[in-house]
Order: C-alpha cells, then structure tokens, then sequence
C-alpha cells in the first residue's frame, strides 16, 4: 500500500515546503482522511484523540484558502481553554509563515481585552478563540463574523462538559449560513450528534481509532500511600528517576499551592499551574517548563488542558483522578514521538478500585510496587540527592510579534559578533505578541542577560530580564 505523502493532497507548493521545513513528510491517518475532504469546502465530523496531528488537518485547509490580502476574519476556531487555543494559534502561525502578513489573534478569558480590541480594529485574518471571550466580544461589537468561511468547534466533547452548548450556539448563530463547519472531538456524546444536526449540513465522517489509548508504550507504577506520607514518597520517586522533566498532576489548586510551596522550600526548581493564575502569569510558568528552566511543574487538570510539552521524562499523579479517562490524558503527555514513557500513581488504600477501573478502561497492566519503609528515609537527605535545579535559565525580551520580533533575531543577537555566545547555549525561543522568552544555558545566563542589555535587537534597545 502506498505511503500517502503531504505532496498527494491537493496543497499548495509554498504550504508543502512549509511541512518539510518543519520536518513533516507523511500525513498522519485524521490529516490524511480530512485534509481533502475540507479543501473542498464539506462539513466533517472527525473523532481524534489528542496527539493525532488534528490541528494542522483543519489548519492546512484553512490557510490553503485564505485571502491574505483581506485583512477580515476568514475563520473561527473554538477550543474549550486559552492554553489549546495558545497552542493551536502558535501551529497556525508556524504553517502559515510563508504567508506575509498573516495575521492571527486568540481570544481567550484571562487576557486583558484592550489590545483585543485594537487587534480586531486593524483586522485580523483568523481567530482561535475560547466560547465565553468570542461572545463577549460579538455582544460589545468588537467582532465581526459576517466574513467567515470555517468554523472549527476543536475538543467538541470538552466544551460541552464545561458548559458552553449555548455559547457555542450563539456564536454558530452569528456567522453566514454559507460555511463550513468542522467538529473534532474525541468522543462521540448524544449532545455531539445533536450538535452536528443542527449546524452541519451532510458532513462527511472521519474516525480514528485510539491505539490501546495511547498508553501502552508507557511503564505504569502504582504505589498504594496515605496521604500524610506522600510527600515524602514524591521526593523519593524523583530522587530514584532524577527527571530533566516532570508533571505532577494534583486535584485541586490548593494541592497544586501546597505541594509546589513545599517542593520549592527544599530547593527544587518547581512551577506551579492552576485555573486563578493571570494569563501572563500562566505563560510565564509554561515558557519557564518548555524551556526547560523549571523541572518540575505540578499543575491541575484544567490548567494543564492543552499542555505541549516535548520529551517530558515522567508524570505523577500525585492524587488519582475521579474518571478513567483523565488518568488516560494525563499520562498520556510522557511517551510521545516513539520515546518510553514513565507514569506513577499514588492511591490510598481506599482508591484500589480505581486503579482496576483505569486498567480495565485503558487495556493496560498498571505495575503494584512497594515503596521503601518511609519512616526510615530522611526528606532533607532525599532532597540534597535530588539534582533539582534546571539547567537553563529564561530570559523575557520586551519585542515580540508586533515588533517584527522573529527568533533568528534574537539567536543572532546572542551569537553574533556582539552577543558572542555559542549557539549551543541557546535553547527554545518563544515569540509572543509584545514580549519574547529565550532559554539560555544556567551557566552563562547572567552573561546573556548583560550582552542583551547592552546590545540591539533588530537595531533596537529592548528590556531584557530574567522570568522569576
């Protein structure tokens, strides 16, 4: 059977050669099966797990079709949280850099709605926005549909669950009759067919099947402990990993508090994620994990919906989850890109059953260990043999994206004549609207920091500091 390839599907050259710069070569099954299907302007409803390649088969379509030249909102996509719509954004706009020009705005809850509002003024080509923000910015005006050709609903499923049906009503109320609407969802409720009736017309239907639900690759412990002892018994399941890179997943936002608070205490580079952080304040922790900064990152469900995170060594559910599937998604981020992955669990005596729930739910084997006699480890011991700091440090460059801010800038300024680094202390770099992060190496930060401060970017003096 012939391998499909991106050169098969009907794209453009300049999209294709956009792929391979990014080093996609084959399509994956949903982008293979969707990518034609909406290029030719059909309805479709996909079932696609997250990690299945499902942005850029909605997204390739769109930017195939765009009228870069009319600086109107061309396409909406709806995701259920800010951090996917970050992130769908971000791949958006990394498909879509051979299109000069193309300008492409998240409204999402969380960020001030003032530089919304002058971004919609002066035009932009595509939204990626959360149902809640999208509303409040067609009831005040600020946001005109009336030139949509697409709308994607992404994480369907998700959105239903925390409450926007009516939302999304509003909004698919608002947009021309003569569209195309898309659905991807990872499973299929009642309230998803509903949907589909009464805003699809005959879509066509693409299903990807989960493989053993993503989890089989990945090495699953579970340590039954009580919980005035887990503490203790996360220190010594990171001193025996050492991760370079670790999720702690916690239940509520005053466990993610507590435990960063303690972990933090005994000189571990920790971060900290929950639903009341600020937006910057979001970005700022998960910049800081991306870029390899922090270690470890402890982080609720929500906040973490929509995490990408490459190469991450070990996730710990710290407090079990109530349903079978979150555990699913959240071990689910380690193991990517053929790499084995690592899951612990900590379960009390109690949360037995829940254990045989996941392995009954998720066809996998969940591995019962015995932690080591607690009482006889010392926390401050465990945690001086933790190597617990990052080895990169962060820096926030006050130009970004609307400053004509582009990587290669900023690499340049750093290993240029007058940066003089190497480039190999040059880690991930991050564009935002008004401001930048870059990762440099731990041991030559603060000569960075300086050779910044005293240099140009682009022929211009920015601020430059470290993110705290």
């Amino acid at each position: 059977m012939k391998t499909p390839h991106f050169q098969d599907l009907s794209l453009s050259q300049d999209l294709i050669q956009t792929l391979e710069d990014l080093g996609f070569t084959a399509p994956t099954p949903v982008q293979a099966q969707s990518i034609p299907v909406l290029l030719t302007g059909r309805d479709l409803i996909a079932q696609s797990q997250t990690g299945s390649g499902k942005t850029a088969a909605f997204s390739l379509p769109i930017l195939e079709k765009l009228d870069i030249e009319r600086r109107q909102v061309q396409a909406l996509v709806l995701c259920p949280t800010r951090e996917l719509c970050a992130q769908v954004a971000r791949e958006i706009r990394k498909l879509g850099r051979r299109l000069p020009g193309l300008q492409v705005l998240v409204l999402s809850g969380g960020a001030p709605m003032g530089p919304q509002f002058g971004s919609l003024e002066r035009g932009v080509h595509l939204v990626v926005g959360t149902p809640g923000r999208v509303l409040d910015h067609l009831q005040r005006g600020s946001l005109d549909l009336g030139r949509v050709k697409t709308v994607v609903l992404d994480e369907a499923d998700r959105m239903l669950e925390m409450g926007f049906q009516e939302d999304m009503e509003k909004i698919l109320g608002r947009v021309p009759d003569e569209r195309q609407t898309v659905l991807f969802s990872a499973t299929f409720p009642k309230q998803i067919e509903s949907l589909s009736r009464s805003y699809q017309r005959s879509p066509a239907r693409v299903t990807i099947e989960s493989k053993t639900t993503t989890v089989e690759s990945i090495r699953q412990v579970a340590y039954q402990v009580e919980g005035d002892r887990k503490l203790k018994a996360l220190l010594w399941v990171i001193q025996q990993h050492q991760p370079e890179s670790l999720i702690v997943f916690c239940n509520f936002k005053q466990s993610v508090v507590d435990l960063a608070k303690a972990l933090s205490a005994g000189g571990l580079s920790v971060g900290a994620l929950h639903g009341d952080l600020e937006q910057f304040d979001r970005d700022r922790v998960m910049a800081k994990f991306r870029n390899r900064s922090t270690k470890i990152l402890i982080a609720t469900d929500v906040a973490a919906r929509g995490i990408d995170v490459e190469n991450l060594d070990l996730v710990v559910n710290f407090e079990l989850p109530a349903q079978p599937e979150i555990y699913v998604h959240r071990v689910g981020r380690t193991g990517r890109a053929g790499q084995k992955g690592r899951a612990v669990s900590f379960h009390s005596s109690r949360e037995s059953s829940k254990i045989q729930m996941i392995e009954s739910y998720a066809s996998v084997q969940i591995e019962k260990k015995s932690l080591p006699a607690l009482d006889n480890l010392d926390s401050d011991r465990l945690q001086d043999s933790i190597d617990g700091q990052a080895a990169m440090r962060t820096l926030i460059i006050g130009g970004g994206r609307k400053e004509k801010m582009r990587p290669g800038d900023i690499l340049g300024a750093l290993t240029g004549e007058a940066g003089g680094l190497a480039a190999a202390d040059v880690g991930k770099i991050e564009i935002h609207d008004h401001f930048s992060y870059v990762a440099v190496s731990a041991r030559i930060a603060d000569r960075a920091l300086q050779r910044l401060r005293d240099g140009r970017i682009k022929g211009r003096k920015f601020r430059v500091d470290p993110v705290r």
